[in-house]
């Protein structure tokens, strides 16, 4: 096995979630932040949690809405 080439293993790197939650694992990272953790989840905690985009929670709304909102066409009578 080659020497030196394997990166710096952190038994007790930190993961910090924006929710201020911080767990402890073995990563090649120190530290590391991220978005959603086991804490904050929708899965693992049973509540709806919605993280918008640039709006597209909205816009999928607005489409879903408008698309409800629309009947069907009457078919056209067949000429005899």
């Amino acid at each position: 096995m080659k020497q030196d080439i394997h990166p710096q293993y952190f038994p007790k790197a930190q993961i910090i979630c924006s929710c201020g939650k911080t767990h402890e694992i073995g990563s090649t990272k120190e530290k590391m932040e991220v978005e959603i953790c086991s804490n904050c989840h929708p899965f693992f905690t049973g509540q709806e949690k919605l993280i918008d985009t640039a709006g597209r929670v909205e816009k999928f709304k607005a489409r879903q809405a408008k698309a409800a909102g629309t009947t069907k066409t009457k078919a056209k009578p067949k000429k005899k």
